[in-house]
């Protein structure tokens, strides 16, 4: 039998046959020496091959098909642990708020690199936006800004008030679509927004640490019933966003606004960073590379996987 992985708890997977039944399944040892460095083998959105097992309504997961592409990250804790958060996915949707909590520019460069490492379309959401200040709107502003110049979609939500609902729901149709972002960001209540059935549990970000709790424990892909072809994958909220087997050469290339002038550069093989003649350092001078994507770059460069998450609104 076939199916896919709907839901994930590390030890027991949820999956959907062709019926649309689901069956728990368990996996065989081997996948755990099969070389995948990462705090499970499997995860939402996997196509695999299952058969029940005697006499008990769950299942073993004997194979899993190639992936299309999939979202890993680093956890940046001691752990260094690898974490595929979904797989198979058409399009990535990257929630952003400027308070309660923050969104540096930072996470966002690293969720967007990695994304385009592995061949996902890519939408910045910017949520709450009947909260904003004028301060938080000359920040919100000035991000959308940057990110629109270099080609990514960025729209301006509010999943309480019902802001712009209408275009997310247009843009997942006939997608399998990944909500992500920091805790009490909202993404579970842009899903109930989306389809009210679902009903995700929700929580109310704390006002003296600013960070969210994490309401969505395990990822979980959920079907919309007004459109049988579409799908929403709801990740836990991530905290840091580390990055997972980057080439150093490799890494500007994640970066569509370094990549399209790089040609330019007097090396090929230039890092942009203390080479002669770079075109990149050339366009941050002349304000065409913000200088917080280039701090990015940096971050990432150096593998500093601890500081890049305190980085400020320094545009």
């Amino acid at each position: 039998m076939t199916g896919v992985i709907v839901k994930s708890t590390g030890s027991w997977y949820w999956v959907r046959t062709d019926s649309h039944s689901q069956i728990q399944c368990r996996i065989r040892g081997k996948f755990r020496t099969k070389g995948i460095k990462s705090t499970s083998p499997l995860t939402v959105g996997d196509h695999v091959d299952f058969e029940m097992e005697l006499n008990s309504n769950t299942g073993i997961i004997s194979n899993i098909h190639e992936r299309k592409n999939y979202i890993v990250r680093k956890s940046v804790n001691l752990s260094k642990q690898t974490h595929i958060i979904a797989a198979n996915i058409d399009l990535a949707f990257l929630l952003v708020t400027l308070d309660n909590p923050p969104t540096f520019p930072s996470f966002i460069d690293r969720f967007l690199a990695t994304a385009r490492a592995y061949d996902i379309e890519a939408v910045l959401l910017f949520n709450k936006m009947d909260l904003n200040d004028e301060i938080l709107e000359e920040k919100k502003n000035k991000l959308i800004k940057i990110y629109q110049d270099i080609g990514y979609k960025c729209l301006e939500i509010s999943a309480t008030e019902n802001i712009n609902i209408d275009k997310v729901k247009a843009l997942m149709l006939g997608k399998i679509s990944m909500f992500s972002g920091h805790s009490g960001v909202g993404k579970s209540t842009l899903i109930n927004a989306i389809d009210h059935t679902l009903q995700l549990k929700t929580a109310i970000v704390s006002t003296q640490h600013k960070q969210g709790q994490h309401t969505t424990t395990f990822a979980e892909m959920f079907a919309l019933p007004t459109d049988p072809e579409s799908y929403i994958i709801d990740t836990p909220g991530i905290k840091g966003f580390g990055v997972v087997d980057f080439e150093n050469h490799e890494i500007g290339d994640y970066f569509p606004e370094f990549f399209a002038v790089k040609h330019l550069c007097k090396f090929n093989n230039c890092l942009h960073v203390n080479e002669p003649k770079c075109a990149v350092k050339e366009a941050l001078e002349h304000g065409d590379i913000a200088k917080s994507r280039y701090r990015s770059y940096l971050q990432i460069l150096e593998g500093d996987e601890e500081n890049y998450r305190t980085n400020s609104y320094d545009f």
